[in-house]
C-alpha cells in the first residue's frame, strides 16, 4: 500500500497514527465489554477506521459532519471525551442524549456532529441545508455526510445529490462501500459498475479511493473540499473498504466467504499505516507498542471512571414531556392598537409570509414553483422581486430532500418555510417529518426551526390526490406542532406564530377557503398563540368542536337554524391541544358533536372523543357524536364529492343529538 505524504509533516503523520489507532483500541475494549454483558449492543467499524478518521482530519473543526453508526473515528477525532461517549453507550443520563438514544444516534453542536437516525439517507439531505446556510452566509465551509453502499439505494440519496447539484452546494457525499448491506452483497444492491458512476447523472464530480489508506482518504477529502468551496459544487467520494465484523455483533459474518475476509485482513488500515511509519523511520516496533499500551491504559481509565458514574437515567415524566419541544423565544412586542383591514384568507397567508420575511432576515422560503411563478396558488407572487432568489427558492420535486435541507438550515441558525404544493404530496417527505424533525430536540436538544405549509382539503373538485385532509397523519407524532386556521385573522396570526416558534410546525391551510372567506386582519406583527382554541359562537344546547372548513359549516348551519343554540369551538391547534377549552366547551352544553372534514376512521375526532369520555363523562347528557367524511378516497365528480364530505351529514348528526 503506497502512502503519499505530500504536504504532511512528521508531526502530523504521528498525530494521524494516534487518531487512527485510538478508535480501533476503543472498539476492541467495547467488544470485550460486550462479551462480558457490560454493554448491550455494538456496531463495529473495525477495518474501516481510515475513512472516518481521514475525512474528519481533512475538515475544519467547525465544519459539520453527518456520520453513521460505524464512524467512531469521527467522534474521537473531533475530541469527544471517551468517558462521556461510554456513558452515552451505556444509556446513562450523563451521556449526550440523557439516555434517550443508542450508540451513535446523537449529535453535538459543540463538535459540529449531526446525529443520524436509523433510516440510511435523511442525513444526506440535512447536509444540503447546512451547505446552503454556509453559502447564504458567505462562509467558506462545507458539510460532509456519510452513507453506505446500501444507502445509495435509498430514494433520499438521489434526492439529496440532485438538490446539491441543482443548487450548487458545497457538500461531500462520502460512501463507505464495505461490500455488504447487513448480509446483502453489492451484487444484489446495484448494477452500476462503480458507485462513482451515479454522480454522472447529476453532473457531479466523483472519485473512487482506497478507504483503507488513511493518507489517500485525507488527500481525497482535502482535494474534494478545495474543489467544493472553490466551485461551490458537490462531490461524491466512494471509499472502498470492508467490514470485518457483523452488521452488529449479534448478526455475525457467516455469510462472508472466508477467503474474502482473509483478503481484506491483509489490507488492515492500521497495520499498513504502522508499516509505513516504520519504513520511513518515524517509529519502530517498540514505539508502536508503547503507543498501543499508552492508549489502552487511557481507555481503561476512561471506561473505569465512566463505569463508576454510570447510573440509569432519572425517570421524571415532567422532564420527558418538557424536552419534546424547544423553549419558545420571548414574544415579539405587538403594537398597542392594531389597524385591521378586510382580507381574503389567501392574502392573509401571503401577508404573514411577507411580514415574517421582513422580520427575520434568516428566513428562507422553499417550494416547487414558488419563485417567479409565485406558487401553485400565487401566495408568494412578487416575493422574488422583494427578497431575491436566494431566500425564495424554487425546489426540484424532492419533497424529502427539501424538508431535510430545512433541518440543515436550522442547525445553522436559519428559519425556513417549506411549501408543499398540495398537502397530499407530503407523504413523499413523511420520514423526514416524523423521524427527524419531530424527534431531534428530544434526542439531543437540537431545535428544528421549520414550518411546512400544506394546502389541504376537498370541495374544489380536485380528486383523490389533491384533496386529502391528512392532519391525523401527524397529530400522533410527539415533537410536531399542528395548526389549522379557519379565518383570515387566524391564518395570519398562526403563521407568524409558527415561524417565530423554533419547533417544527405543520400549517394546514384549506384551499376552499383561499378566495371564499374574507375577514378583518391586523396589520404588522400579530400572532395567535399556538395551542389556544377559540370560541367562535357562544351557545347552550349543543357544542360543536371543530377546525378548518368545519368552522364555516357549523356557522352556516347555525345561521340557517337560529332556533338552536349552538356553542362552536374552533380548535385552531391540533397539537398541542387546548384541553382546558375542550373541557369548558363540553361543560357548556353537555352534548358534543365533533366535526371534521377528514375521514371517520382514524380521524382526529376519535382522539378528542376519547379524551372527553375519559375526563368529562360526568358532564355529558348524550353520547359523543362524530361527524366526518366517508371512509373513501376523495372522489372527483361534484355530486360524489358533496356526498363524501362530512357537511352532508351535519344536519342528521345535530338532529340526533338534539333528540336526547
Amino acid at each position: 500500500m503506497y502512502f503519499d505524504r505530500s504536504h504532511i509533516s512528521d508531526e502530523q503523520l504521528l498525530s494521524f497514527h494516534r487518531a487512527l489507532l485510538y478508535p480501533r483500541l476503543i472498539e476492541e475494549k467495547m467488544l470485550l465489554l460486550l462479551r462480558q454483558g457490560r454493554i448491550s449492543k455494538w456496531f463495529s467499524g473495525i477495518g474501516q477506521e481510515a475513512i472516518a478518521v481521514g475525512a474528519t482530519l481533512a475538515l475544519s473543526p467547525d465544519e459539520w459532519i453527518l456520520p453513521l453508526h460505524r464512524n467512531l473515528g469521527v467522534f474521537t477525532a473531533r475530541g469527544m471525551p471517551l468517558e462521556k461517549l461510554f456513558l452515552q453507550w451505556q444509556g446513562s443520563q450523563h451521556g449526550y442524549s440523557k439516555g434517550r438514544e443508542r450508540s451513535f444516534h446523537f449529535g453535538s453542536r459543540e463538535h459540529h456532529i449531526c446525529g443520524m437516525i436509523s433510516h440510511l439517507g435523511p442525513q444526506l439531505s440535512i447536509a444540503d441545508g447546512i451547505a446552503l446556510a454556509s453559502k447564504l452566509a458567505g462562509q467558506q465551509k462545507l458539510a460532509l455526510a456519510f452513507t453506505g453502499e446500501g444507502g445509495t439505494s435509498e430514494g433520499e440519496f438521489h434526492e439529496a445529490l440532485n438538490v446539491a447539484a441543482v443548487w450548487d452546494l458545497p457538500v461531500i457525499f462520502l460512501v463507505e462501500n464495505n461490500g455488504y448491506g447487513l448480509s446483502t452483497p453489492v451484487t444484489e444492491q446495484y448494477r452500476a459498475k462503480q458507485l462513482t458512476d451515479k454522480a454522472i447523472g447529476y453532473g457531479m464530480r466523483s472519485m473512487q479511493i482506497d478507504g483503507n489508506n488513511l493518507l489517500e482518504v485525507y488527500h481525497a477529502v482535502t482535494e474534494a473540499k478545495a474543489y467544493a468551496l472553490r466551485e461551490s459544487k458537490p462531490v461524491l467520494i466512494e471509499a472502498l473498504t470492508f467490514r470485518m465484523r457483523g452488521h452488529e455483533e449479534a448478526s455475525g459474518i457467516k455469510y462472508v466467504p472466508p477467503a474474502l475476509l482473509e483478503e481484506w485482513a491483509q489490507r488492515d488500515p492500521i497495520h499498513h499505516y504502522e508499516a509505513f511509519l516504520q519504513f520511513i523511520g518515524l517509529l519502530d516496533a517498540a514505539g508502536i507498542d508503547a503507543l498501543h499500551q499508552e492508549l489502552k491504559h487511557q481507555i481503561d481509565d476512561a471506561v473505569n471512571q465512566a463505569l463508576t458514574e454510570t447510573e440509569p437515567p432519572l425517570v421524571d415524566t415532567g422532564t420527558e414531556l418538557g424536552d419534546i419541544y424547544a423553549p419558545l423565544p420571548p414574544a415579539q412586542p405587538a403594537p398597542a392598537v392594531h389597524t385591521t383591514h378586510d382580507t381574503r384568507f389567501i392574502n392573509a397567508i401571503s401577508g404573514a409570509l411577507k411580514t415574517a420575511m421582513e422580520q427575520y432576515p434568516n428566513l428562507v422560503l422553499m417550494g416547487q414553483d414558488i419563485a417567479e411563478y409565485g406558487g401553485a396558488f400565487k401566495i408568494t407572487e412578487g416575493f422574488v422581486e422583494l427578497f431575491g432568489k436566494e431566500r425564495v427558492r424554487n425546489t426540484p420535486l424532492c419533497e424529502s430532500a427539501i424538508i431535510g435541507a430545512a433541518l440543515g438550515l436550522s442547525l445553522m441558525g436559519y428559519k425556513s418555510m417549506v411549501e408543499m404544493q398540495f398537502a397530499d404530496f407530503v407523504s413523499c417527505g413523511f420520514n423526514q417529518i416524523v423521524n427527524n424533525l419531530a424527534k431531534i430536540h428530544y434526542r439531543w436538544g437540537q431545535a428544528a426551526d421549520v414550518v411546512i405549509r400544506l394546502p389541504a382539503g376537498a370541495g374544489v373538485g380536485a380528486g383523490p390526490f389533491h384533496s386529502q385532509s391528512n392532519e391525523a397523519w401527524f397529530t400522533h407524532t410527539p415533537g410536531l406542532k399542528v395548526v389549522y386556521p379557519a379565518t383570515p385573522a387566524d391564518a395570519y396570526g398562526l403563521l407568524l406564530a409558527a415561524i417565530a416558534d423554533p419547533n417544527p410546525v405543520l400549517y394546514f391551510e384549506h384551499k376552499a377557503l383561499y378566495r371564499s372567506i374574507t375577514g378583518p386582519v391586523p396589520e404588522g406583527w400579530h400572532t395567535v398563540p399556538i395551542g389556544k382554541a377559540n370560541i367562535v359562537q357562544d351557545g347552550s344546547e349543543i357544542t360543536i368542536i371543530t377546525y378548518g372548513s368545519g368552522v364555516h359549516w357549523a356557522l352556516d348551519y347555525a345561521r340557517q337554524h337560529p332556533q338552536l343554540s349552538l356553542h362552536i369551538l374552533d380548535l385552531r391547534t391540533l397539537l398541542p391541544l387546548d384541553y382546558e377549552a375542550i373541557y369548558a366547551a363540553v361543560a357548556q352544553t353537555g352534548k358534543v358533536l365533533i366535526l371534521h372534514e377528514d375521514t371517520l376512521t382514524g380521524g382526529f375526532g376519535g382522539e378528542i372523543a376519547a379524551w372527553i369520555a375519559e375526563h368529562c363523562f360526568s358532564l355529558l347528557d348524550a353520547p359523543i357524536l362524530r361527524c366526518a367524511s366517508l371512509d373513501t378516497p376523495v372522489p372527483f365528480a361534484g355530486e360524489l364529492e358533496k356526498n363524501f364530505l362530512a357537511k352532508s351529514r351535519l344536519d342528521q348528526c345535530i338532529r340526533q343529538l338534539a333528540a336526547y
